[in-house]
């Protein structure tokens, strides 16, 4: 793997000329979605891969920031010359997800009708809408048809969509430690992080920007809560075991979860939280076919990579097989690779040589 990556880049702004339908019957006259590009498009505009980013990320996911070059993006490890996401021959296109909070428009946006930031009343947002988004910006960057639409966790949901409702519009679908829905163990977990945010005494039934305090304490849990499920038992272990600091006496574990915490909600909005999570759980392609996912499956055209990790207990190898096994059921190209790395859910971040091979033959393969 190359050690030079996409070098300094910086985060650009599409704005639609048009008004924006929610699927939840919201309406807003206008949106903006914050993105960055790596590579370089080609003539016949065809070796484009869109990347869709996790709950937590957004559109910085390789390179270096111009104003900050200590800040390296979220998958710099798969992006860049000679990387898996190969910017010699890809032209990567990553995005902030609607409703978020890096530069799209979200809750702690500015609301033209109002002046004040839209809060709790932005919009609810779906998966979908996030996909009905993208298409926007590939529009605008006169991208009739992605090689290939990439993500891990909830970006691993939104690859899954597109490919079912844009089948013409995506030639290869990798989808990372996903499912095609969260098991009932996973919404528990999210409702856990919601209320903590909610029962802080700062959220203000969300409108808490005036106020000059967010509720960054029911966040920080949240993110405690949420990163631990991410990780694997023997990843805690091999990296904090039951170890303490010299300094103040507490667990390695401890100190690092806070940590964690409290930086995570100086740099994200609460409400944004709540939006990606609620969305994270309501997506179920299948609900719409009586629960068949043969049948939900069966519009797309793309081939299928599918990778899940053994350690990851969050979205488990037994959801990723299911997944391929409708696809194969609804006669779909599906390609499987289950891995031992042991970073649990997050794993699909870590720099592991076999998934990223995997991932690198399957774009040269494909793409």
């Amino acid at each position: 793997m190359a050690d030079s990556g996409v070098g300094p880049v910086e985060t650009q702004f599409f704005t639609s000329d048009k008004s924006f339908n929610f699927s939840s019957g919201g309406q807003l006259p206008t949106i903006t979605l914050a993105y960055e590009t790596y590579g370089k498009l080609n003539e016949a505009r065809d070796n484009a891969i869109l990347v869709c980013h996790a709950l937590s990320g957004h559109q910085h996911a390789a390179g270096t920031r111009i104003d900050n070059t200590q800040d390296i993006g979220w998958w710099d490890t798969m992006i860049g010359p000679a990387r898996p996401l190969d910017t010699d021959k890809f032209f990567v296109v990553s995005t902030n997800n609607l409703g978020g909070c890096h530069g799209s428009t979200g809750p702690s946006s500015i609301n033209s009708a109002t002046n004040k930031r839209f809060g709790p009343d932005f919009p609810k947002v779906t998966i979908e809408d996030w996909v009905e988004a993208q298409v926007l910006l590939a529009d605008h960057l006169r991208i009739d048809s992605f090689a290939a639409v990439v993500g891990g966790s909830i970006g691993g949901m939104q690859a899954l969509s597109w490919a079912v409702r844009y089948p013409l519009r995506v030639r290869c679908a990798v989808i990372i430690a996903g499912a095609s829905r969260l098991t009932t163990q996973n919404i528990a977990f999210n409702e856990i992080a919601r209320q903590s945010i909610m029962r802080d005494p700062d959220f203000s039934d969300g409108n808490y920007y005036d106020n000059r305090k967010p509720p960054s304490s029911g966040l920080a849990v949240a993110r405690m809560l949420g990163h631990v499920t991410y990780l694997s038992d023997d990843h805690m272990q091999d990296k904090f075991g039951r170890e303490r600091r010299e300094d103040t006496g507490i667990f390695q574990i401890e100190s690092y979860l806070r940590h964690q915490g409290d930086k995570f909600s100086q740099s994200f909005d609460a409400n944004t939280y709540l939006l990606m999570t609620r969305a994270l759980d309501a997506f179920d392609p299948a609900s719409a076919y009586d629960g068949d996912l043969v049948k939900a499956l069966s519009p797309a055209n793309a081939e299928f990579l599918i990778i899940s990790f053994k350690s990851d207990w969050r979205f488990p190898p037994a959801r990723s097989r299911e997944l391929v096994k409708a696809l194969i059921a609804a006669r779909k190209k599906a390609n499987y690779a289950e891995l031992n790395a042991r970073g649990g859910h997050d794993a699909f971040l870590l720099d592991d040589p076999t998934y990223h091979r995997i991932v690198k033959g399957f774009l040269q393969r494909n793409a």
